[in-house]
């Protein structure tokens, strides 16, 4: 499998994705695994805009379950989550990854901030922990140019607030 990164951002490819992420790991292909824009033909139309020289692919997760099933991935590939649930999912369902890289998960009013770019609920802070006791190196790094922080000791964060 060329699976070469697995990451989490809520606003999936744009351009830190686009200037860091995909040149420094050499992606050819990016797959972005979504229930809402896979639905969403607007987001499936400009989706692969800021990567113009990069094969863009859009599924929902049940649908990228059932292609692993039937595909190995062959180019340099980067599957792109915006939550953690999805890509537990995932994992558990046949994509295999032994590390998880969070690059934004922005702040709202449901979200716990536990770094400036990192913010979850309860519910993806027990994804994130599932994925971590599965074995997964979750970080969170927001450009490959930035410092990489664990999760697992940022998630401290939210039982603190």
């Amino acid at each position: 499998m060329a699976l070469k990164l697995v990451n989490i951002d809520d606003r999936l490819i744009h351009g830190q994705v686009a200037t860091t992420w995909i040149p420094d790991y050499k992606i050819e292909s990016a797959i972005i695994v979504n229930d809402k824009v896979a639905n969403d033909p607007v987001q499936k139309s400009v989706a692969g805009l800021a990567v113009p020289n990069i094969k863009v692919s859009i599924f929902t997760v049940d649908k990228f379950i059932e292609v692993l099933k039937k595909t190995e991935l062959k180019k340099s590939t980067m599957v792109l989550f915006t939550n953690p649930m999805d890509a537990l999912k995932l994992r558990k369902n046949g994509l295999e990854f032994s590390y998880l890289n969070v690059s934004g998960m922005r702040f709202n009013d449901q979200r716990t901030r536990l770094h400036k770019n990192m913010s979850v609920t309860a519910e993806e802070k027990e994804a994130f922990e599932e994925l971590i006791n599965m074995g997964v190196d979750v970080w969170m790094q927001t450009t490959t140019r930035d410092s990489k922080e664990p999760v697992k000791e940022l998630l401290k964060n939210f039982d603190a607030q």
